[in-house]
Formats: structure tokens, C-alpha cells, sequence
């Protein structure tokens, strides 16, 4: 700009209190002169002034953004472009900064590292709609003149410092529709002013410190879909009038102090699908009409003080997913009905005075820590198994029909010679198992072997072959574990999980190591010899991030027998789904778990030229030291055809189907990318690929609220506690994530470029931010 035109823009800014600046200017040529230096800076940024009206800032929003950025510390320095007369305010050259007709209508600055605090004269941003600064390390209190904003439709300052109160004064935004302040220090009472907000349907104040009962008059606002008030220390009963809130579909009040029964009423709330209610001092009786709730797929009601019978009515839900009744006061016994929830992937309830048998379909379908904790409960593991019931009538021998009836006496005879006939036979199994194996431990040592024989492995030994005095063989391939076909067969078993391959068992031999056997379903698999090609393919694989394959075995009737290491800490499902409340997985963990689900992937991909088919966070399992081990890979080359594409199907209903499979009915690695894509989106959620989202999978769920400017809603909140540090690296896992599952194979990257991609992330994880977060966009 010229000397001149300096002396003239200074003399304009000497005027700038009149209503028209160019009032005491009667030269045309200075009115021409700014229109073509303002057309000169529209061209200089239009890739930045896209949205631009073309309007200047007004001189009010000017000096409230000067005090905003006065009051804020800037570490890395981000409002470094707030400079100067503020020309380009409004132009796209201040970033985080929006506007319309000169106002500023958005400030949107997450993910900055700003400390500091909120300047009192924000409201003088009078046309703001969205405040958004969470992410940030910003403390004080939360302006009382936030109120006096009459457009501000939009507040997120979660994961900040402030402390104080809520102000009574956010009730006058009668267009406020999203206020989330979680994770934060407030404390004292819930507004009840807040409800005066007609408009409001998104309210998260969890992870706080307030106090208080939750106010009725939060039951006024109709259009409220989340209400979070998690961990806080609320008292108080619930809210008589809680079933009106008629379009709420999340309901958090869990880790609080909330006390009494609960409500008849909530039974009206037909579109709720999570209701968690965990670790409070509730009493009195779960309502019968709980099984109104149509499209609950999450009941949470653990450790609470819930009596009576488990009602019948929940047998209804037909959307339920998660039932968690622990640690509470039920008593009676588990209603049949339950078993026939075919959603259902999750169930505990364990720790209440439940009595009779468990339901056969449950036993089959959940393990033992389900069930444990109600001493009168029976037929959940071989540990407590039911009485034998006595035998009806038409059981007995014909001669007892015929005579006199039997005392006491007779059936305590009879039930004693039965209960010695079997233990005769235990005994008879037993011994058998013990001299069978001593005399096959001679024989060894009589052909001067050790018993350990020499076994194969990816160095290209040939597998030690055992067959067996039943007819059948068992195959060892490389491993620390020397057993018998005897010594599996003779093992204790229970049950730790089934899949459409078959049932997996956790064996303990008579040495008392264990070992993870699956028991492949009959009439699937391939021929025997067929079979036995292709499985001593996957016996020689080797990687840290693969379930090593152990052992083979085939019986004189042709069940087959896979052994694999038995890991303690089970699959990455429920690593990460079902662990206790007060364990934590955190950041590095869950992305140790992304990266060795990716090698092992990229293993099977380059190095053997195996497909997986089949990759769901149930056949990744977690050891020690939290490293992932991808199991189940290679299993369809074992099956038949038509047994393979079940398992797809079966995978698409998990959630994990690439949408193509449904016409080519054949994975692929483009397949196991997405596959790996939507597990990634499960780290980084916290959700289950199987949960119910408004009618979409979690693919399109993420990507509908990364375009609807929700982003901070897609991350676990556990992960949210550490967001000022890790929050480019969430940032770039979500769109590595998002472009694996990508409904177009041919736009999905290979595993190499994921596993490239990965390690990127990784290497740069400390460097100072530099993408912007996906919400900014508009």
C-alpha cells in the first residue's frame, strides 16, 4: 500500500466513530481508491475467503475479539494472525473466526493449547451462535455474560479447566441447543434456568464435580436426545417426570450418589437405546414395564441395591445388546426369555441372590464370570452344576409300579448306589488315563528317546505325528508344550467362547499348563486330506502379532481338534467392552493394539498370501503386555465353501462386512483393510461395531458427526482426558481410519501404506499440531 494511501486510510480511521465514514469525504476518487484495495485483498485470499459476505468487521466484534485474545495465553502462538485493524477478520484471515454481515457468528479454536480465561465481554458478540474451545487448558470460571447472547445456539468447552458454577444466565439463550462443559472442575448445582432453553436436545455436563439433585425441570425440554451427567456427585431421587423426555435416546447418570427407585414412567421413553444408571444407591423394584423400551440396545444398572425378580418384560427388548444387572439384590430365578435376545453380546449378572438353573442357551453362549456370586445359582460351569433331579415314575423298574411305594430309605439307597456307580467309573476313567500314560513314557525311554520329540516348524522340520490307540493323530508343530493325544483328550475343559467355526475351550493338562482348543463344528470342514494340506500350511506360521497354531488332532470319527496358546487376558472385545469401570486403556495402548493388528495383517498379506476373511476386535486377542495376536486367520481355507461364506455373513452382522462382500462373497486384502478400518474406529470410539446407532453401522456413524462439526463426540471420553496432548494424533488415526473403511475398494490404501501411515503418526506423535480438526470445516 502507498504512502499515501496510508496518510488516507489514517484519516478514515480518525472517523471510524461515525455512522459513515466517507461522509466528510466528497473526492469520489477516495471512495474508488478502497473499493479497489478491498478487491485487491479479496483476490489475494479468496482460496481463504470463500464463505466471505465481503462486510468488514464491526467496530464492536473488533474490540471484542482484541479483549477475547487479551485475556487467552497462546503457547504455540495460533492467534498470531489476529493482528492489525481487523480487515481480514472476517475474510478467513483470523483463524478459528467466522462471520456474517460483519458479526462474528463462530468462534472455533479446539485442539490450540490456549490457557488463560474467557473474557467477561463476549457478550458483546452479539450475532455469536457456536463457541467452541474445548480441548484446551483454559481455567477460570464460565462467564455469567454468556447469557446475554441472544443467537448462541452451540457451546462446547469440554475437556478445559474451568471451575465455579454453571451460570443461571445460559437459561436466557433460548436458541441454545448443545451445551457440553465435561470434564472440567465445575461444581454446585445443575441450573434449573437451563431448561428455559426450548431448543436444547444435547447436554453433557459429565465428569465434574456438581452436586445437587438433577432438576425437574429438565424434563420440560421434549427435544433433549443425551442427557451425560456421569461422574459427578449428584444426590437426589431421579426426576418423577423423567418419561417425558420422549425423544431422549442416551441417559448417563452413572458414578453419582442418586438414591430411591426408579420411576414407573421410564418406560415412556420409546426412543432411548443406552440407559446407564452404574454405581449409584438405587433401591426397590426394576419396573415390569422396562420391556416398553423398544430400541434399547444398553441397560447398565450395576452396583446398586435392585431387588426383586429380574422381570420378565426384558425378554422383549429385542434391540438389547448390553443387559449388566451385577452387583445388586435380584433374587428368583433368570427368565428364559432372556436366551432368545439374538442381539444380546453381553450379559453379567453376577452378585445377586439369584437361584436355579441358568438357561442352556446363556451357558452356551456367555462363560462363567457371567453367573458367579449368587450362591444358590446353578448349571453355569462344571462347578456348579444342578442337582440331579429324582426320576418320574414312569423311569422306575416295573416291579416298584407293581409293589408298595418307596420309603425314605429305598431312595437314599438308590441314590447312594448311583452316586458310587459313577464314582467307580471316574476312578476306572482315571486309572486308565494314568497307566496309559506310564506305559507310554516307557516306551519311550526303551527306544532311547527323550519324551520330548523333535518337531517341525518354519525352519522346515516335519511336524511330530502321534497316532493314537483310538485311532486317532495328533499333529505338533513348534512350541513349548509336550502333551499326548491322552493328555488333551483327558484335559479339564470350559467353555471361553464360540463362533461360526466352532467352540473354543481353555483345556488344563494334567501338567497343569493350558491350552486354547477349538473344536471345529462337523460337517464344515474340508476332507481329511484336504484338510490336513492346508492346515499344516497354517501350523508353520510365525509372527508376534499371530496366534501361534500349536497342535492338530483327528478322531477315529473325524472331529478335529485345533491347539493354539492359551491367552489369559481373552479377546481385544473384551479388553476393551467388558472391563471393570476403574480400569483404564489408555492412548498408547489402544495404538500398540493398531499397530500389531496391522503387522500381523501385513504378515498374512506379504508373507504367506493369506486373506484373513474373518477380522473382528473377537478374534484379536490382548497378551501380557497388552500386544495384539490376531487369531483366526487361514480358518476358511479349512472349510467348505458354503461354511465360509456363513462366516461372512456372520461378520457382516458384527459390523465388520465390507459392503461389497454382500455381491462377491469373497474377502479380499481390500476386504481385511476395512475390516481393520472399523477396528480402528472402535479404538478410538469406544463403541462396538454391533451397537445400535440410529440405524447405521460405525463407519457412517463417524463419519455423520465428523460432518455434522461433532468430532469431539466420536472419541472415547476416557481418551478425551488426555486431548490437549494426543489430540493431532486422534485427529490423524480418525482419518486413517475413515479411509479404510472408504465404501470404494479401489480408494482404501494397502496394509503397507496403513502400516506406513501408522508409524507416521507415531513418529510425529510429540511434534507441535499442525492439521486442523475436521469439525473446523463448514
Amino acid at each position: 500500500m502507498s504512502q499515501k494511501a496510508q496518510k488516507k486510510k489514517g484519516k478514515w480511521k480518525n472517523h471510524s466513530n461515525e455512522k459513515n465514514p466517507f461522509a466528510n469525504f466528497g473526492f469520489k476518487y477516495k471512495k474508488f481508491l478502497f473499493l479497489v484495495q478491498l478487491l485487491m485483498f479479496f483476490c489475494q485470499n479468496v482460496s481463504s475467503q470463500e464463505g466471505w459476505d465481503g462486510v468488514v468487521i464491526t467496530q464492536a466484534d473488533y474490540q471484542g475479539l482484541q479483549a477475547f485474545k487479551n485475556e487467552l495465553i497462546d503457547p504455540k502462538g495460533y492467534l498470531k494472525s489476529w493482528n492489525g485493524s481487523g480487515f481480514g477478520a472476517c475474510s478467513g484471515g483470523w483463524v478459528g473466526i467466522k462471520c456474517a454481515q460483519g458479526q462474528v457468528i463462530v468462534i472455533q479454536l479446539p485442539w490450540k493449547s490456549l490457557g488463560g480465561r474467557i473474557s467477561e465481554k463476549i457478550s458483546q458478540f452479539q450475532a455469536l451462535r457456536k463457541l467452541s474451545l474445548h480441548d484446551n487448558l483454559i481455567g477460570g470460571s464460565i462467564p455469567s455474560s454468556l447469557g446475554l447472547i441472544p443467537n448462541l445456539r452451540g457451546v462446547q468447552l469440554f475437556n478445559n479447566r474451568f471451575s465455579g458454577l454453571i451460570p443461571p444466565s445460559l437459561g436466557q439463550c433460548h436458541l441454545l441447543q448443545t451445551l457440553d462443559l465435561s470434564h472440567n472442575f465445575l461444581n454446585g448445582p445443575i441450573p434449573p434456568s437451563i431448561a428455559n432453553s426450548t431448543k436444547l436436545y444435547w447436554v453433557n455436563l459429565s465428569y465434574n464435580s456438581l452436586q445437587g439433585s438433577i432438576p425437574n425441570e429438565l424434563t420440560r425440554s421434549s427435544r433433549l436426545t443425551l442427557l451425560a451427567l456421569q461422574h459427578n456427585n449428584l444426590s437426589g431421587s431421579l426426576p418423577m417426570n423423567l418419561g417425558k423426555l420422549s425423544s431422549l435416546k442416551t441417559l448417563d447418570l452413572s458414578y453419582n450418589f442418586i438414591r430411591g427407585s426408579i420411576p414407573n414412567g421410564i418406560s415412556n421413553l420409546s426412543s432411548l437405546n443406552t440407559l446407564n444408571l452404574e454405581n449409584n444407591n438405587l433401591v426397590g423394584l426394576l419396573p415390569e414395564n422396562i420391556g416398553n423400551l423398544n430400541n434399547l440396545s444398553m441397560l447398565n444398572l450395576r452396583k446398586n441395591h435392585i431387588d426383586g425378580q429380574i422381570p420378565l418384560s426384558i425378554g422383549n427388548i429385542s434391540t438389547l445388546e448390553r443387559l449388566d444387572l451385577s452387583l445388586n439384590d435380584f433374587n428368583g430365578e433368570i427368565p428364559d426369555r432372556i436366551s432368545d435376545l439374538s442381539s444380546l453380546n453381553f450379559l453379567n449378572v453376577s452378585y445377586n441372590n439369584l437361584s436355579g438353573s441358568v438357561p442352556v442357551k446363556l451357558t452356551q453362549k456367555f462363560n462363567s464370570s457371567s453367573f458367579i456370586g449368587n450362591l444358590q445359582l446353578c448349571g453355569f460351569s462344571l462347578s456348579s452344576l444342578c442337582p440331579t433331579q429324582a426320576p418320574s415314575p414312569s423311569e422306575l423298574p416295573e416291579q416298584a409300579k407293581k409293589g408298595r411305594k418307596m420309603g425314605i430309605k429305598d431312595i437314599i439307597l438308590i441314590a447312594a448306589g448311583i452316586l458310587l456307580l459313577v464314582m467307580l467309573i471316574l476312578c476306572c476313567i482315571l486309572l486308565f488315563c494314568l497307566i496309559r500314560k506310564r506305559a507310554e513314557s516307557k516306551g519311550e525311554r526303551a527306544a532311547g528317546r527323550a519324551p520330548q520329540a523333535e518337531k517341525g516348524g518354519p525352519s522346515g522340520g516335519a511336524p511330530e505325528v502321534e497316532a493314537g490307540e483310538n485311532g486317532g493323530k495328533l499333529v505338533h508343530f513348534d512350541g513349548p508344550m509336550v502333551f499326548t493325544a491322552d493328555d488333551l483328550l483327558c484335559a479339564t475343559a470350559e467353555i471361553i467362547g464360540k463362533s461360526t467355526y466352532g467352540t473354543v475351550y481353555k483345556a488344563i493338562l494334567e501338567d497343569g499348563s493350558q491350552v486354547a482348543v477349538k473344536r471345529l463344528r462337523e460337517k464344515i470342514t474340508r476332507g481329511e486330506k484336504e484338510f490336513e494340506a492346508e492346515v499344516n500350511v497354517l501350523g508353520k506360521i510365525r509372527h508376534p502379532n499371530l496366534l501361534a497354531l500349536r497342535a492338530y488332532y483327528i478322531g477315529p470319527k473325524g472331529e478335529k481338534l485345533l491347539v493354539f496358546d492359551y491367552i489369559p487376558k481373552g479377546s481385544l472385545a473384551t479388553f476393551l467392552h467388558a472391563r471393570a469401570p476403574d480400569t483404564r486403556v489408555d492412548w498408547p495402548t489402544r495404538m500398540r493394539v493398531i499397530q500389531g493388528i496391522a503387522r500381523g495383517l501385513f504378515h498374512l498379506h506379504n508373507n504367506e498370501n493369506i486373506i484373513h476373511g474373518n477380522l473382528t476386535s473377537s478374534n484379536v486377542l490382548i497378551d501380557a503386555n497388552d500386544n495384539a495376536k490376531v487369531s483366526d486367520y487361514g480358518l476358511s481355507r479349512l472349510m467348505t465353501g458354503s461354511a465360509a461364506g456363513n462366516v461372512i455373513a456372520a461378520a457382516g452382522a458384527l459390523g465388520y462386512r465390507a459392503p461389497e462382500l454382500s455381491k462377491l462373497k469373497k474377502a479380499n486384502m481390500k476386504t481385511d483393510v476395512y475390516s481393520l478400518g472399523v477396528i480402528i474406529l472402535e479404538l478410538l470410539t469406544g463403541k462396538s461395531p454391533g451397537e445400535a446407532m440410529n440405524g447405521v453401522d460405525l463407519p457412517q456413524w463417524v463419519a455423520s458427526v465428523v460432518k455434522e462439526e461433532w468430532t469431539n463426540e466420536v472419541f472415547d471420553m476416557e481418551l478425551m482426558k488426555d486431548a490437549s496432548t494426543i489430540g493431532d494424533e486422534l485427529l490423524n488415526t480418525l482419518k486413517l481410519g475413515l479411509h479404510c473403511v472408504d465404501p470404494s475398494p479401489a480408494s482404501r490404501p494397502e496394509i503397507q501404506q496403513v502400516l506406513q501411515q501408522l508409524e507416521e503418526i507415531r513418529a510425529a506423535a510429540d511434534s507441535a499440531p499442525t492439521s486442523e480438526d475436521p469439525s473446523a470445516s463448514e
